[in-house]
């Protein structure tokens, strides 16, 4: 089984469009959508969901009010700033006293803001009443889907929720296990912008990365990026450049620097308003266009498929 995984320096390269557009030329595949924290290759590819499945991301601390003696100490110890003194009690204030008229009635409660916690457990282990839990955090869901291009696997974290790592690798074990199941020999992966953690999840042990990069000062120095990050997990790196022919000068100092540095330049897209047609209408390039920027997918894929064999052979 091989791994192509799809990456960029930065969002904005165009490379969902260029996933939609592989899944829709490779055959006996797996699809999945790595970049979790802004999934959209679902938009693409249409999906049925099969499945739904729940992903816990970090635990949050939770504040019982029946043991809690409103000591501070929790207070005092989050260094995020993530416990209140918040509304008095909702159990007091059902008891038809004044808010004045008792000082238990008026003390407040603390609460833990959940956006703010960062799950560190120091407000639990410090608390001297024991009033304060680490419960499991429900941070978003993860999907098996049938496309026309194949079974896709994908997920969504929810606003402000992290660990967005742990449910990267969720999605790439699935991905695997349905790839075994269907005697696929491929999984294109739709990975995550940067060079952060995600990306380190989506990049450990695939086949061979494809860095999208666009002719642009920034986007060479993000490709330099990229690759010192694939170079140091020791992933084969394959280089296409989108909309090369609106900086054609730039475009050859990139391929220049990839020369230098021993990577293949698999492709040049060439810009064409097919592209955002496509797009507007929610279906891969290559499913409805024969122009030159579908032709030019078709023969990155062609390249990539050699370049797949190349570095397979290679471990």
């Amino acid at each position: 089984m091989q791994e192509l995984l799809v990456i960029s320096g930065k969002g904005g390269t165009g490379k969902t469009s260029l996933v939609a557009a592989l899944a829709a030329l490779a055959e006996d595949k797996v699809l999945a959508d790595c970049d979790v924290d802004a999934a959209d290759l679902h938009l693409l590819l249409r999906p049925e969901v099969e499945s739904v499945n729940e992903f816990y991301g970090s635990s949050k601390a939770v504040i019982n009010a029946d043991l809690c003696t409103r000591c501070g100490r929790c207070r005092e110890v989050c260094r995020y700033q993530a416990i209140t003194d918040g509304a008095p009690a909702r159990a007091l204030s059902g008891s038809g006293q004044s808010p004045s008229s008792g000082s238990r009635q008026s003390t407040p409660v603390f609460q833990v803001d959940p956006i703010a916690c960062e799950g560190c457990g120091v407000c639990a282990h410090t608390c001297p009443a024991g009033a304060i839990t680490m419960k499991s955090n429900l941070a978003g869901y993860w999907y098996i889907s049938a496309t026309p291009y194949g079974p896709l696997v994908h997920a969504q974290l929810g606003l402000a929720e992290d660990n967005s790592g742990k449910l990267v690798t969720q999605v790439r074990q699935e991905a695997r296990r349905l790839a075994e199941e269907n005697n696929a020999w491929l999984i294109i992966t739709d990975g995550p912008p940067g060079i952060g953690c995600p990306v380190i999840s989506s990049l450990t042990g695939v086949t061979l990365a494809l860095v999208v990069t666009e002719p642009t000062v920034a986007g060479w120095h993000d490709l330099e990026r990229v690759v010192k990050l694939a170079d140091h997990f020791k992933v084969p790196v394959a280089v296409c450049i989108n909309k090369y022919d609106l900086a054609p000068e730039k475009s050859r100092e990139i391929e220049a620097y990839c020369y230098e540095q021993g990577l293949a330049v698999a492709g040049k897209i060439p810009f064409d308003v097919d592209v955002a047609r496509a797009l507007v209408n929610a279906v891969p390039l290559t499913a409805c266009s024969r122009g030159i920027a579908a032709t030019a997918v078709e023969a990155l894929w062609d390249s990539l498929q050699v370049q797949l064999v190349k570095a397979f052979n290679s471990k």
